[in-house]
């Protein structure tokens, strides 16, 4: 674990308060874009940051550009561990912060750590639900959340799909919770210059997201199988990219060695150039089994990709149906190849569905918005004691 060398920003008038972010791991992903973006923009002379991650972090850190951030690690083993708390204890009361911010079911607990070592404000953010609870009603991190409800100063709900289900399902009260929606950088991910007509044109299917059971890509590659049958070569030519590390990556990469498709499927792993690789995507695909609110689906829709998506979560308030994209269903191959082959059949159906996704984000998901409400609740505590 670093050394820290930070002063109390509770502390030290007139000094910005101290916010320390608690993840499971700071790794490519939609949450960490997220989690960078907020730090890069939030006004330095209110607040400043620190990230602690039970597992480590990767090179993805350099998305946060503010010099003065430190990261942190617990070097949490799986499983139970009373030693990772007792750790996050003792380093949260050394740098003394305003705010604690965890996120997802895996760093819950230590919200009563946080309340343990005397921190004046505990949120929890849901970003969305991982495997083991798609559905929301996994009984036993449910209890938890309901009783570490009382230490929990507000839950942020990214959707109002997970919203409705803190409130009904877990029973959270309504007045702690609070939904922010994901934003997303415009300027960054922007539609690219118009390509030279090809024939055939080359007609690239694009996934981006972490390559695991949730995620679907096996359901992806069984579309692609069928889209490949009903759009044939040398009239087509059809390729797919699915962007992204993860568990199931190297399975994933014998699928399609088994299949031949070498020269059709892309598997690059992680990229750093996201933005770029997705000017040169024709559809956006996000075939999840469950979600919260896609960074991914809305750095597409900014783009001005038409996206394909499951009909799960959040999504369906993103990825408005027959006017920003088509939703599917997430069990059925058929389904999600039926809804790009309508976009190769019709281009300029692609075009429209495209361009209707932009301004969409661009009114409703603006990064600088988000940011914003982060700001105003951080300030909870100083503004109205809870």
């Amino acid at each position: 674990m670093k050394r820290v060398r930070f002063v109390s920003g509770t502390d030290t008038r007139g000094a910005p308060h101290l916010v320390v972010h608690v993840l499971y791991c700071f790794e490519i992903g939609g949450l960490q874009t997220l989690l960078a973006q907020c730090i890069n923009r939030m006004s330095a002379e209110n607040y400043r940051h620190a990230v602690i991650c039970l597992a480590g972090y990767t090179d993805y850190t350099a998305l946060v550009h503010k010099p003065d951030v430190e990261f942190f690690t617990l070097n949490k083993q799986p499983g139970q561990s009373v030693s990772s708390h007792i750790t996050l204890w003792r380093l949260l009361r050394q740098l003394r912060p305003a705010v604690v911010h965890t996120y997802n079911i895996s760093t819950i607990e230590y919200c009563l750590t946080a309340w343990m070592a005397g921190v004046p404000l505990r949120i929890h953010a849901e970003h969305g639900r991982d495997s083991v609870e798609m559905d929301g009603q996994h009984r036993k991190y449910n209890l938890l959340r309901r009783l570490l409800g009382p230490v929990i100063d507000r839950f942020v709900p990214v959707s109002a799909d997970l919203g409705q289900w803190l409130r009904y399902t877990v029973g959270i009260p309504a007045h702690k919770v609070r939904m922010i929606a994901n934003g997303v950088d415009t300027t960054r991910f922007a539609p690219g210059r118009a390509r030279a007509p090809a024939c055939p044109p080359t007609i690239w299917i694009g996934a981006v997201g972490r390559i695991d059971r949730i995620k679907n890509h096996s359901g992806l590659l069984a579309a692609f199988a069928l889209l490949l049958v009903s759009f044939p070569a040398p009239e087509y030519d059809l390729r797919l990219a699915i962007i992204g590390d993860g568990p199931l990556l190297a399975s994933l990469r014998e699928r399609v060695e088994q299949e031949q498709w070498a020269d059709r499927v892309w598997l690059p792993g992680a990229r750093h150039d996201v933005a770029d690789i997705m000017r040169s995507f024709s559809v956006f695909v996000q075939p999840s089994l469950s979600e919260g609110t896609p960074v991914t689906i809305l750095e597409a829709m900014a783009t001005g990709l038409p996206v394909v998506a499951s009909r799960v979560g959040g999504v369906p308030q993103l990825v408005l149906d027959g006017e920003t994209g088509l939703l599917t269903d997430p069990a059925n191959p058929n389904s999600l190849a039926g809804a790009v082959a309508a976009y190769i059949a019709d281009p300029a159906l692609g075009v429209r569905h495209g361009n209707a996704g932009r301004l969409r984000v661009q009114a409703e998901h603006d990064i600088d918005a988000m940011v914003a409400q982060y700001a105003v609740l951080y300030a909870l505590r100083q503004a109205q004691p809870v």
